[in-house]
Order: structure tokens, then C-alpha cells, then sequence
């Protein structure tokens, strides 16, 4: 994770956000260790201290950043010859639209500076945002034309030879591509993370819209359709769990936000759901439970999150075990 700072653009709301990433690495800190990269971490500590979080499990990195996004621009992992192995995509600030100088150098700067002890990194040319791409670990990816495919990211390459890198790069063997669904306010092309996600037993979890009047109708009725074409290795329709449509939130300009149940992040253990105070959070969890039996299942306030149109998913980037010393 990339603790917020002023020159981040929470800069306004910083005490909102950093009550969003205290709790966030209060949850995870119970299951697992955070790495949390900041320009000034040597004053994280006392923060840290002031909110009783345990400071043995949290591995503190000092690097510049531009923002918080570290699903984006953080490492991906495979296994390769039964180890882990580290791939650093390049990112471009989602098809040029930020700066994210210091940002794309954060996975290196970690490696360098021995965060991932002795495991290997490759650098590949490809720009590829983690956010962009669900995978189910045995070979299937899902994916959406909006954002592969999008012209300032990987202009030079059509369709096919992106699939070929994907292949080459993580393994992937069969490709499912959403030409549908979309979330008005969002600045990533239609990440996949904020609208369908695997979980085990080939079972995907998706964003549904049950309301005619709503904008997003029309787009998610289509990408429902889309899903329930998509089949498994064994050629059998995936287990679909339609998850709940939030109340319509907006900024103070009046702009619609982000904000999806679809952005959890599965942990050791437990699944950390965003929730926003909307009457639909219950329900939100209790699918998510279906779909993670025997995890606990624990909601997060995002609210503060999708005012810069992310969520919980997309702060946090998971690192396989086998990768810190």
C-alpha cells in the first residue's frame, strides 16, 4: 500500500483517507504483514503507535510517490518453476491521463532496496495496470476491451499480440473480453476490478443494475449477457453471483462516483469488502460470503475512497507467500 500524503490527490482530505488506510491495514495486520511505501516514512511510526497497530507486522519503505493507486503500478506475481516471480509492467497514469513519474518506479525502487528479498524482477514494456485484469490462477483471464484495447496504452499492438504477450508474461491460456459495462466517474477505461471478479469454484461475482431509469442500466444488462456466455476449461456456464447496485453517490460538483462491490480484496482468511453506509451494504457482504465460504468477511468504510474514484481493491496489491525474506 502507498500511505496518502499532501501531495497526493488526497491532499484535501487527508484525515478522512488515512482513517480509511488505518483500518485497512488494522484488518490485514490480523492475517498477514503490509508493506506501506511513503515519501516520509520515518514519520509513520507514530501514527502507527497512536492507533495500536502492530508495528512487527507492517515493513515501512521510503519512496516517492504521485499517488496511492498500487494495484496499478505495484508488482505482479506468478510462479515459475514453483517459485515466485515478479513481473514490473510499465504504467503510464491510466493512458496518460496522470502523472505517475515516481510511481512506475516504485516496484523496481522495492526490489532494489531488498523489500522482496532474493526474488527475481523483470521489467517488461508492456503497459499493463493490475487493476485491468483478473485472473483465476489456473490459466483463464478476464479482461475488458475498453481498457486493453484503449489507444494510449498499448497503441501499437491489435488484439491478438496483446493476448501473445499475456501468454508469454503470465501464463494466461484462455482469454474471456467484456466489450460491456462501464462505471460513470471512473478514470480507468472500465478496470475489471470494479465490475467482475473470480472466486473459487468458478464462480464469478458481477456488478448488476436493477434499475431501468439508472444511466449504467443498458451497459450492465449487456455485460450480464456477455458473462453468461463465458465457460469454464471444462466447457460448463460459471457460477454467477450478481452483486448489489449502491445508491448513486455524487462529489460536490455534482459528478457521479464510482462506487462498486465488486472492488474487494481477498486476504488470508477473510475477503475486506468496501461498503459505503448504503442500505445495500448487507447484502453486498452476504454474497461475497457465498462466494468465500469459510473466509471471514469483513466490510470497510470506502466512502472517502471513491471521492478520487477508486476503492479498497485498488489501494492494495496482494504479494504471494515465498516473496519476503
Amino acid at each position: 500500500m502507498a500511505w496518502p500524503h499532501a501531495d497526493t490527490d488526497w491532499g484535501s482530505s487527508l484525515n478522512r483517507v488515512e482513517s480509511v488506510y488505518l483500518e485497512l491495514v488494522r484488518q490485514i495486520t490480523r492475517f498477514e504483514k503490509v508493506i506501506l511505501v511513503a515519501p516520509q516514512a520515518a514519520d509513520l511510526p507514530a501514527t502507527l503507535s497512536r492507533h495500536h497497530l502492530p508495528q512487527d507486522r507492517i515493513i515501512l519503505a521510503q519512496l516517492e510517490t504521485n499517488d496511492t493507486w498500487t494495484r496499478d503500478f505495484g508488482p505482479l506475481t506468478v510462479i515459475a518453476d514453483g517459485r515466485p516471480r515478479l513481473l514490473d509492467f510499465a504504467f503510464n497514469g491510466w493512458g496518460l491521463k496522470f502523472a505517475c513519474n515516481h510511481d512506475n518506479q516504485v516496484t523496481r525502487l522495492l526490489h532494489r532496496d531488498g523489500v522482496f528479498g532474493a526474488t527475481s524482477l523483470e521489467t517488461v514494456g508492456l503497459i499493463l495496470e493490475g487493476g485491468s485484469i483478473e485472473s483465476d490462477g489456473k490459466g483463464s483471464l478476464l479482461t475488458t476491451s475498453r481498457c486493453l484495447l484503449e489507444a494510449n496504452r498499448n497503441p501499437q499492438l491489435p488484439k491478438a499480440s496483446i493476448e501473445g504477450q499475456l501468454r508469454e508474461w503470465l501464463g494466461a491460456e484462455r482469454f474471456l473480453w467484456l466489450d460491456e459495462g462501464y462505471l460513470a466517474g471512473d478514470d480507468t477505461d472500465s478496470h475489471i476490478d470494479t465490475l467482475a471478479r473470480f472466486a473459487p469454484e468458478n464462480t464469478i461475482l458481477y456488478l448488476r443494475c436493477d434499475h431501468p431509469e439508472d444511466e449504467h442500466y443498458a451497459a450492465l444488462l449487456a455485460m450480464e449477457k456477455e458473462l453468461q456466455g463465458f465457460r469454464t476449461k471444462q466447457g460448463e456456464p460459471y457460477r454467477l453471483l450478481p452483486l448489489p447496485w449502491p445508491n448513486a453517490r455524487y462529489d460536490d460538483q455534482g459528478r457521479r462516483l464510482p462506487a462498486t462491490y465488486a472492488n474487494f480484496l481477498a486476504i488470508n482468511g477473510a475477503v475486506l469488502v468496501p461498503v459505503y453506509a448504503d442500505p445495500h451494504d448487507s447484502a453486498a457482504l452476504e454474497v461475497v460470503g457465498k462466494a468465500f465460504s469459510g473466509r471471514e468477511v469483513i466490510p470497510v468504510n470506502c466512502r472517502p475512497l471513491i471521492e478520487q474514484h477508486g476503492s479498497l481493491h485498488c489501494i492494495t496489491m496482494q504479494i504471494p507467500e515465498g516473496v519476503l525474506p
